[in-house]
């Protein structure tokens, strides 16, 4: 009887906080749920390369897959394209916003190089110009 029980897994998380330290563990943890959902995504774009290569292996007379008109897809396919439209204008949208947030983040100042004295002149300058 091998089997691995509450005790055993409490003894490996212990070995495992020893050698990483308790910071590491959810860089860790992350890395390791990325890495599982990229392995999925691939397997599941080599499934669905494997299905189009065998549709158009068997139907010769076709046109490429580039140029098939909307009509002429399965569901399926319409679904792949709309989830890889949504997706690619989803990280357009995510890089706009970063971005944004890098152009504002440089317009701070750094940490320690604020001058209240200076503050102050600017803010007196531009009231004696309006």
């Amino acid at each position: 009887m091998m089997g691995i029980g509450f005790p055993e897994l409490m003894i490996i998380l212990v070995i495992i906080m020893i050698i990483f330290g308790a910071g590491k563990l959810p860089e860790i943890g992350s890395a390791f749920g990325r890495s599982i959902k990229n392995f999925k995504t691939s397997m599941k774009e080599a499934e669905e390369a494997e299905q189009t290569a065998q549709v158009e292996g068997g139907s010769e007379g076709q046109a490429p897959a580039g140029e098939l008109q909307q009509e002429n897809l399965s569901d399926e396919e319409k679904e792949r394209l709309a989830r890889e439209k949504a997706q690619a204008e989803g990280e357009a949208k995510d890089k706009a916003m970063k971005e944004q947030a890098e152009a504002f983040t440089a317009t701070l100042p750094r940490k320690g190089s604020y001058d209240f004295a200076k503050d102050q002149a600017d803010q007196a300058e531009k009231k004696a110009k309006a």
